[in-house]
């Protein structure tokens, strides 16, 4: 008999399966962006209680960081949030179509920018470079591609190496409209200092949990959190100013809003550790606001001081 073929994560097997169903994941998703987003909404939500119900790594993930983060809740409290996430998480997936495949109008029907033209748009007319500091709430997807209607971005992303067919699709959704700049996150800050330079604003998530490589240890609801500092030393070597960009979700489904903050005052400092613990304050003080809609399923605190051990066994 013939060597028995493995299943590992780089068998061509797997990483042929891998591209199959990701087709049938994009033509589903394609199919259903023609419904309307009340509808489509519904769907998503119940999408997302089977998730919560098949996805137990993820779910086991999202209740260790929700008893982190809110020790003083109640279970019961934790739980009625957690079936909540997952309803705007699974809308978050299926209407990811919408960002991909609608059309210019009826995206800048659905998003609603807030603070756009009295916060950012002056800076950028007056050559300003800007940082759009956006946490990983659900809607940002939308929200970025709908950004990309009113000018060039830039913004970086994860190649998806093993996934190409999720790989083109991702980096399509963030670079259909105007000349995007999109730019690996193995490829350091040099790019996007440029592109800052030369006017194209940042949209910028900072709040994920990437290792201890270029991160310092500073409070995310009082838990030791890996937080990347990048976002002081762009402001420092771009001269940019950073505005809050957070991306909501209409609970009815009825579309989305993107709310710009009025960019920050003595921001940076000549303390790169207090810069960025205002930061993740300021991205706290997001998260009480629309607790569901962030993306409670991403192990933000799998990187721990030494000795600390792995909290999502």
């Amino acid at each position: 008999m013939g060597k028995r073929l493995r299943w590992h994560k780089d068998s061509p097997l797997r990483l042929w399966a891998l591209r199959q169903a990701d087709r049938a994941v994009v033509a589903f998703i394609w199919a259903l962006h023609w419904l309307p987003l009340p509808v489509l909404a519904k769907v998503g939500a119940r999408f997302g209680t089977l998730l919560r119900l098949l996805a137990k790594r993820r779910r086991r993930i999202a209740e260790v960081n929700l008893a982190r983060c809110f020790p003083e809740w109640t279970d019961d409290a934790r739980a009625r949030l957690l079936r909540e996430h997952f309803h705007f998480l699974g809308r978050s997936l299926l209407e990811r179509g919408i960002a991909w495949f609608a059309s210019p109008e009826r995206i800048r029907r659905l998003v609603r920018l807030e603070g756009w033209a009295e916060h950012v748009a002056p800076l950028i007319a007056a050559g300003q470079p800007v940082i759009l500091v956006t946490p990983h709430f659900l809607g940002l997807d939308l929200v970025g591609t709908r950004l990309t209607l009113e000018g060039d971005f830039v913004s970086v992303y994860s190649r998806q190496r093993r996934r190409p067919v999720a790989d083109r699709w991702l980096r399509h959704g963030r670079s259909r409209f105007g000349q995007q700049l999109l730019i690996a996150r193995q490829d350091g800050i040099r790019p996007v200092v440029r592109a800052l330079k030369a006017g194209q604003p940042f949209y910028y998530l900072p709040d994920l949990d990437y290792g201890g490589k270029d991160a310092i240890f500073v409070p995310f609801f009082g838990v030791p959190a890996a937080t990347i500092t990048a976002l002081p030393r762009l402001a420092r070597l771009a001269n940019a100013a950073v505005v809050l960009c957070i991306a909501e979700m209409d609970p009815s489904g009825r579309g989305y809003r993107a709310r710009f903050s009025l960019p920050w005052r003595d921001y940076p400092t000549d303390d790169e550790r207090a810069d960025v613990e205002r930061m993740n304050r300021e991205i706290e003080a997001a998260v009480c606001r629309l607790p569901a809609q962030y993306f409670w399923v991403h192990r933000r605190f799998k990187t721990q001081p030494e000795g600390k051990g792995e909290w999502y066994r």
